[in-house]
């Protein structure tokens, strides 16, 4: 009994350094470039959110793209990227 739980142990940590690995990669994963000088304020993001039904928590900037958690209209947590300029959603991290 003992050998088979050593033997899967291995597997196990593989797994679990995998899955924290693709949250880390996840973050990563999602950029804009668009220039500085084109972005709308991230106070206009917030208002069309908010208009969308989002209870917005926080927004900050992370790889040239505006970073928002909160809550969705439909009261999902949310990690979601969104385009400065176009306000287009670019990325979603998964919640729990």
């Amino acid at each position: 009994m003992k050998t088979i739980a050593l033997r899967t142990l291995p597997a196990l940590m593989l797994a679990a350094t995998t899955l924290f690995a693709g949250q880390a990669l996840a973050h990563g994963s999602f950029k804009c470039d668009t220039p500085k000088k084109e972005w709308k304020l991230r106070e206009d993001l917030e208002d069309k959110l908010k208009a969308e039904g989002w209870d917005v928590r926080k927004v900050k900037i992370d790889n040239g793209c505006y970073e928002v958690y909160g809550f969705d209209g439909k009261g999902q947590r949310r990690e979601a990227y969104f385009n400065p300029k176009t306000f287009e959603l670019v990325g979603d991290v998964p919640q729990k």
